[in-house]
């Protein structure tokens, strides 16, 4: 038996659009739980990623960017970083080469009676003495508890990251059962996928316009068969994302199936519909509606 007490906490992961929060919970649990696009404001949703070890248990939640709210949408986005912030045990602060301080931002961090953790993402991109120069500009802004250059793409120094985390982890026992990878249910990583594959089809503002619903999920021994709702705000969107014969949807079902195929390591049968929701975006019914 160990004489190691057991750590366990919340580590929320805060930051900006396209700093590399998502690549980063996916290297620290191991496992591609977070979307992973190109484009900003891809993740909606607090996603917790759950790491188990015999004596610790970190629950990491990835967050949306934080951002200045235009519609509904964003404000229940908001509202998730809020949450995240108000629960953690220990906040990385991810930023990277080329961000540019946030006032208002900065002062709510300094706030929080917790220890967070500024993380120095996409180091593989930084020439000469980029990287030093920008961790002595943040550490005029405010003291973190330990800065740590990662590239959370290459994966480079995420042990580093985790040795941190666990040091200033909290001796608690495990709030998850130890087998557990995350909180949300398969279906929300069926409709993550789709949307993932319709960021990278698709151009300007038709992606954010897009939310997923998994109607129907039905698994026996050897198939998993669902079927799954495109919904969008405008009719023109609509034609859009069927394209002409509805290849570009078609394209869409087959390389999210295949993406599914690999997560759940089962051969799966997908149907996918789309629906117009008249600017569902910035209508709080709709929105509590699809779950947020």
């Amino acid at each position: 038996m160990s004489d190691l007490k057991h750590k366990a906490g919340f580590v929320s992961i805060i930051g900006k659009p396209n700093v590399g929060k998502s690549t980063l919970i996916n290297q620290l649990v191991g496992e591609r739980l977070s979307i992973i696009t190109s484009k900003a404001q891809t993740t909606r949703h607090r996603i917790m990623g759950i790491l188990s070890g015999a004596n610790f248990q970190v629950v990491y939640s990835d967050t949306p960017g934080i951002i200045k709210p235009l519609y509904e949408l964003q404000n229940a986005m908001m509202r998730f970083v809020s949450t995240s912030l108000e629960d953690a045990d220990i906040i990385l602060f991810v930023t990277d080469l080329y961000e540019k301080h946030d006032e208002e931002f900065i002062e709510r961090l300094k706030s929080l009676d917790r220890p967070v953790i500024m993380v120095m993402n996409k180091i593989d991109l930084a020439k000469g003495s980029q990287v030093y120069d920008k961790i002595d500009y943040w550490h005029q802004v405010f003291t973190p508890a330990k800065t740590i250059e990662v590239s959370a793409l290459k994966g480079e120094n995420i042990k580093n990251l985790f040795d941190a985390i666990l040091k200033l982890l909290p001796e608690h026992e495990a709030y998850f059962p130890k087998d557990e990878l995350t909180d949300k249910p398969e279906k929300f990583f069926v409709e993550e996928i789709i949307r993932e594959k319709i960021f990278q089809n698709y151009k300007k503002e038709v992606p954010y316009s897009t939310q997923v619903i998994v109607e129907e999920f039905k698994e026996d021994a050897k198939i998993i068969r669902m079927r799954a709702l495109i919904y969008v705000e405008r009719k023109s969107q609509k034609g859009i994302i069927i394209g002409k014969n509805g290849e570009a949807l078609k394209k869409v079902g087959t390389e999210a199936r295949k993406d599914m195929e690999a997560f759940f390591n089962k051969k799966v049968h997908l149907e996918t519909y789309v629906k117009v929701a008249d600017d569902w975006r910035k209508k709080k019914s709709l929105i509590k509606g699809f779950g947020y």
